[in-house]
């Protein structure tokens, strides 16, 4: 079918040339041959005037006009899918869909892994895969190249929907036997102890606790850097460090392990988790009934939570 001259089907092999950067993933992807592809590439070529893609090793390099092109064509694709190929009734028991979430290991331990528990029950084949929260989350709504994603709300964009999960708070955490936390911590004491920082690749600050805005002071004494929040507690074991992290996680390993937790020197002020969706999203039945598991497992976590063990 043509378009003003266009083969609409050529839309469909663009956005996975664009998505895959690679001409025999994108093949692959659209159940094309390679041949097949390379045809396309070299319709699209002369069509767009352009050529679209170079090439660096095996990986497709986008031209600028490739680049203009990526949102609309995904946009587009989006829009066809979600609001005019016909569906049949929403069934959960019959969901045969692989969502995408992007989420930190701290989200994975204290809340999303009640998500799927529930998702198991209700819809035993849907599946799901976990993504590292990066700076680019509102790229990957726009392009719907993720379903959801779970992040502090204030590192969220405002272009597209939102809803706020449950509230959290930052404690610090250290060994059991460690007596510099049997009476309260003062700011001296808390900047002099060894600390194990994370420090999360493709967030927009440096630490977690200056993406929190929680670090007036930056000369504290950092021992050890460390990737997530679930890596600092068995480097805390047996030592006099300390860690900072959200009161929800200490809990959970606090479970486990030998730890104490105690409240920070600082007033720093609570925060608040959300999921975001895309915007093209908003009204899909999948993805509503998704969010609306996110919002009573959230409610549910809400109620059962503990009292905090200082």
């Amino acid at each position: 079918m043509r378009f003003k001259g266009l083969d609409l089907n050529l839309l469909v092999a663009l956005d996975a040339l664009i998505t895959e950067r690679n001409l025999t993933s994108a093949a692959r992807k659209i159940h094309l041959s390679q041949p097949a592809m390379s045809a396309a590439v070299a319709r699209l070529r002369s069509y767009f005037g352009d050529e679209l893609f170079g090439m660096r090793g095996r990986e497709l390099v986008l031209t600028s006009r490739a680049e203009g092109l990526a949102s609309p064509v995904r946009e587009a694709l989006m829009h066809i899918e979600l609001s005019i190929m016909a569906r049949d009734a929403f069934d959960p028991a019959r969901l045969n869909r692989r969502f995408r979430v992007a989420l930190s290991d701290f989200i994975t331990i204290v809340f999303f892994r009640n998500v799927v528990e529930r998702v198991t029950r209700e819809a035993p084949t849907a599946s799901f895969e976990l993504v590292a929260p990066t700076d680019k989350h509102e790229e990957l709504l726009r392009r719907g190249e993720v379903d959801f994603v779970i992040l502090p709300e204030f590192l969220m964009s405002s272009a597209h929907p939102k809803a706020t999960l449950f509230e959290e708070r930052l404690v610090c955490v250290g060994c059991g036997t460690n007596r510099e936390l049997q009476c309260p911590l003062t700011s001296d004491r808390y900047m002099s102890m060894g600390h194990v920082v994370v420090k999360q690749g493709g967030l927009p600050q440096t630490s977690v606790e200056r993406s929190f805005s929680i670090d007036p002071n930056p000369c504290r004494r950092v021992d050890i850097l460390v990737q997530s929040f679930s890596m600092m507690p068995p480097l805390l074991l047996g030592t006099n460090r300390i860690g900072t992290m959200p009161l929800g996680l200490a809990r959970h390993f606090q479970r486990t392990m030998h730890l104490q937790i105690v409240e920070l020197p600082y007033p720093f002020p609570a925060f608040t988790e959300a999921v975001q969706w895309p915007a093209l999203h908003n009204s899909d039945p999948e993805s509503l009934w998704m969010r609306e598991i996110f919002l009573q497992e959230a409610a549910r976590m809400a109620t059962a939570q503990e009292p905090p063990n200082h």
